[in-house]
């Protein structure tokens, strides 16, 4: 496949011609919320002198209704890597669940199971039994490190971008999705803790977790906010063996990070991910031109002109 037809295959991806949608948000509260966004994965919320991200994601009825068990287990990784992706270490979670018995029971049990994963407690909730259509939403809370909270307002040009998480893993069979539960299994709670970690330590200023979007269109969110582009070499890219380019660059992986790293700052962004086991490169550096592209082996191709193709229709910083 060409460097243009993925280009085409990333724009018409359905995960991100979802994220359009987003711009509701700002239609209904202006170009800002109460502490600064949207544009996040959370929101940074000031309690005395400490810091609090809290987020929330629901779960496609259609998907709890099939596998109930995996949409509690979705629930929990989606709000963890939320946090770790605005440098939060994750808290607490709590749930609401509207379904029948059997659906919700396992529901609960996939919370229950990727709460002693990921060692995030569920700390309540809301639950109600009838017999319609499933719904399963779930809400977590984290701590960052006062004045190192990830935010696609800090990135800049000059900074370098990195790809960094885990590349050992499965595709699933009936949804893009790369699970690396069994190949990481408890780990998974240390390695979502990083972002957290190269924050605190200066190491990385703004970051997005790669979800449904796909690693490109996710980095278009990214890119959004502040209308800076970058030339991502897919040369350099980490991805898992077995795994075709076009299918790694549209899932949605258990936990793969995009960060930003101060100039000069990426070899100990990409070091606390080495020392884990798990992948981190450099892939490219921001700079101002509104373009995303890619490269590989001499030739390129641009994916998205954020300045006049929004990715959420969210506005500018």
């Amino acid at each position: 496949m060409t460097l243009d037809e993925i280009a085409v295959a990333v724009r018409t991806n359905p995960g991100l011609r979802a994220k359009r949608s987003i711009s509701l948000v700002a239609e209904v509260f202006g170009a800002t919320d109460w502490e600064g966004g949207p544009g996040d994965d959370g929101a940074a919320v000031r309690a005395g002198t400490e810091t609090v991200v809290v987020g929330g994601e629901a779960m496609l009825p259609a998907f709890v209704a099939a596998d109930p068990f995996a949409a509690g287990v979705a629930a929990m990784l989606t709000n963890v890597n939320d946090l770790a992706a605005m440098g939060a270490e994750p808290l607490a979670l709590v749930d609401t669940i509207v379904a029948p018995e059997p659906v919700a029971r396992r529901a609960l049990e996939g919370l229950r199971h990727s709460s002693g994963l990921y060692r995030v407690p569920v700390v309540g909730g809301h639950l109600t039994i009838h017999d319609g259509a499933p719904a399963l939403s779930a809400f977590g809370v984290g701590r960052a490190t006062p004045g190192r909270v990830l935010s696609v307002r800090n990135a800049a040009p000059g900074q370098r971008l990195l790809l960094a998480g885990c590349v050992e893993g499965v595709m699933r069979a009936d949804f893009p999705f790369f699970a690396s539960f069994d190949a990481r299994g408890a780990d998974l709670a240390g390695d979502v803790r990083l972002p957290a970690a190269v924050a605190a330590d200066g190491a990385a200023v703004a970051a997005k977790d790669v979800s449904m979007a796909g690693i490109l269109g996710s980095l278009g969110m990214l890119l959004e906010c502040g209308r800076l582009g970058v030339t991502v070499d897919l040369d350099a890219l980490p991805r898992p063996d077995g795994v075709g380019l076009v299918d790694w660059l549209g899932c949605f992986p258990c936990l793969i990070f995009l960060l930003c790293a101060p100039p000069g700052r990426e070899g100990d962004c990409a070091a606390a991910f080495h020392q884990r086991g798990l992948a981190a490169e450099v892939i490219g550096t921001l700079d101002d031109s509104g373009l995303l592209r890619i490269t590989a082996g001499g030739a390129s191709a641009t994916v998205l002109d954020v300045r006049t193709e929004p990715v959420t229709g969210l506005p500018p910083a």
